[in-house]
């Protein structure tokens, strides 16, 4: 009889588990079946246990719960495709698209509160720089993105406002949470795959590549902290 009640919840896991795989999508899915097989086994393993099979049925536990935490460090460290690392200031949010490595903002205080970037002439995002020049991080922030969409504004700007690109400004007390928001991890994510992510993110923003110091100091920054929670 516990034979048939183990049998019974095994086939009832699996057309859960047939059903949630027909509306995943891909990402999903991918990730779905990292997790399906260990979480399977620990069933077996269950199973087993009801009918008297304690040793297979335990080891089958134990392989599962090995393998189930090993899929979910691997989820928790795979940046997904239209991954984004952000970084926000006082008056500016930055997102990073890993992808493309295109950087886009929002402004998050003042009189141009609420505007995106993106959708800002070239005059609209100098006014916001010079209402910005007593706000050294949110400043480093607009001259990265200015750098990007417009090549060679510095030569039409007041270098005397602040001080161009000097360098990057001590930025404020960095969370856990926006380490791994920068570096664009799920919490969780094991050593290996900090350094890996700080990595391919200097890659396209290291300053003798083409990045700017600022980005740059973040991103040594988000990865030093996380590194330490690991020590």
């Amino acid at each position: 009889m516990r034979m048939l009640f183990a049998l019974i919840g095994i086939a009832a896991l699996a057309w859960l588990a047939g059903w949630a795989l027909l509306r995943a999508d891909a990402a999903r899915l991918a990730n779905g079946l990292r997790v399906a097989g260990p979480a399977l086994m620990i069933v077996a393993g269950v199973a087993l246990l009801l009918v008297g099979r304690g040793q297979l049925g335990g080891l089958l536990i134990a392989g599962g719960l090995s393998l189930l935490f090993a899929a979910r460090r691997r989820i928790a460290a795979t940046p997904s495709k239209g991954s984004r690392s952000t970084v926000r200031s006082a008056a500016l949010e930055m997102e990073l698209d890993h992808d493309t490595g295109a950087l886009e903002g929002v402004v998050l205080a003042g009189r141009l509160e609420g505007r995106v970037l993106g959708q800002m002439t070239q005059a609209e995002l100098m006014a916001l720089r010079a209402d910005l020049a007593l706000d050294a991080e949110s400043l480093q922030l607009l001259e990265t993105y200015l750098d990007g969409r417009f090549p060679a504004w510095r030569q039409d700007a007041d270098a005397d406002i602040g001080g161009g690109q000097a360098g990057a400004p001590a930025s404020g007390s960095m969370t856990e949470k926006e380490a791994y928001q920068i570096l664009g991890l799920e919490p969780g994510a094991g050593a290996a795959d900090i350094r890996k992510a700080h990595r391919r993110l200097m890659q396209r923003l290291h300053p003798d590549l083409g990045g700017t110091s600022f980005l740059a100091a973040r991103i040594n920054e988000a990865k030093d902290l996380l590194l330490s929670l690991h020590g």
